[in-house]
């Protein structure tokens, strides 16, 4: 058990450009015509349950989907879904993975993976499936998928993680497939310990999956990675990233508007990730109709923990519709 409308071909990108997005947009204070070359899709008919608001807070979905082929807005799932929760005041980022595997309410009654929601009705369908089942007010969302991570973190010189000997294992077998796909050549890394990792290193030491923890781990690398470019594009100032954002800009989908983006990026230097973890604290596995599967231990008491945990809200009180949710999970798996 775990405590823990106009469709457009893209260079393949990864998640965790979304948090380095709203830093660099600071630099569209110097031109917004390099803004303008996002590609954006603004959502409508959000979902948002009765009661639900988190005043002071700025909830952004970031969805980094499993496409070969660079298509960002539908058909594929999101094989990582991360909430990033900034406090408007201090600037203080929480950021919590969304377990791809996760049993939850597809928003109409059907239960599945909450990967899946991507995949039936992209960015709009998937925020609010986490809106509906977490009791959050998601409105924006910015999509990615994997390739440029390459150059972000070789402009800033790498990124320094610690890795354990299986990690090292696994990080080298998946720089091959790695490689194959982006056409990019490499260096395995050779020994443990804190390690200096090329754009490619760091690509493959996200995608490892097979050590002790599985895809909980995985999650927990991905939010290190985004944590260590999130320090990295601090140190660069406006003058370096600029370079980043004229490369990068136009391979990233996003509902955010220029004033939006200017609004969050305009405390740049404040910026610092606070707490890191992974949705739901507490879960078994089980499999069932839609396939081996993450189920919350319960629901409404998870949500009840990710409220404190965004929001410092003690003793929350989930939506009727959360704890509808949550007694038709129990019902369902037998599991609570």
């Amino acid at each position: 058990m775990k405590k823990q409308k106009k469709k457009k071909k893209k260079r393949k990108i990864f998640w965790v450009l979304g948090i380095l997005l709203l830093l660099i947009a600071a630099v569209g204070i110097a031109g917004l015509g390099v803004l303008g070359q996002l590609d954006r899709e603004k959502l409508s008919d959000i979902l948002v349950n009765s009661g639900v608001t988190s005043s002071g807070y700025r909830n952004i979905a970031i969805f980094g989907v499993d496409s070969r082929e660079g298509e960002l807005e539908s058909g594929t799932r999101s094989d990582t879904i991360i909430i990033a929760s900034i406090n408007k005041r201090s600037g203080d980022i929480k950021l919590v993975s969304i377990y791809r595997d996760t049993y939850l309410d597809n928003t109409d009654g059907s239960y599945r993976k909450a990967t899946e929601a991507y995949a039936y009705g992209g960015a709009s369908l998937a925020v609010n499936m986490l809106n509906k089942n977490l009791d959050l007010d998601i409105e924006d969302y910015v999509t990615v998928d994997f390739e440029a991570v390459i150059e972000v973190v070789d402009e800033l010189g790498g990124v320094e993680v610690t890795l354990d000997d299986e990690e090292v294992y696994w990080l080298n077998a998946y720089l091959v497939e790695t490689s194959e796909v982006t056409g990019r050549s490499y260096t395995e890394v050779t020994s443990s310990g804190t390690q200096t990792l090329t754009g490619i290193q760091a690509m493959a030491y996200c995608r490892i999956r097979y050590t002790t923890g599985w895809d909980y781990k995985r999650t927990e690398r991905q939010r290190t990675v985004l944590t260590q470019i999130l320090k990295k594009a601090q140190e660069q100032g406006v003058t370096g990233l600029l370079a980043i954002v004229n490369n990068l800009l136009p391979y990233i989908s996003t509902s955010l508007e220029n004033t939006e983006l200017l609004s969050l990026a305009s405390g740049i230097s404040k910026y610092e990730i606070v707490e890191s973890q992974g949705f739901p604290f507490t879960s078994t596995t089980a499999t069932l109709s839609a396939g081996d599967c993450v189920v919350p231990q319960t629901l409404a008491s998870n949500v009840t923990e990710l409220h404190e945990l965004l929001f410092g809200t003690t003793d929350y009180t989930p939506s009727s519709t959360v704890q509808e949710i949550s007694s038709y999970i129990v019902s369902a798996t037998g599991i609570s």
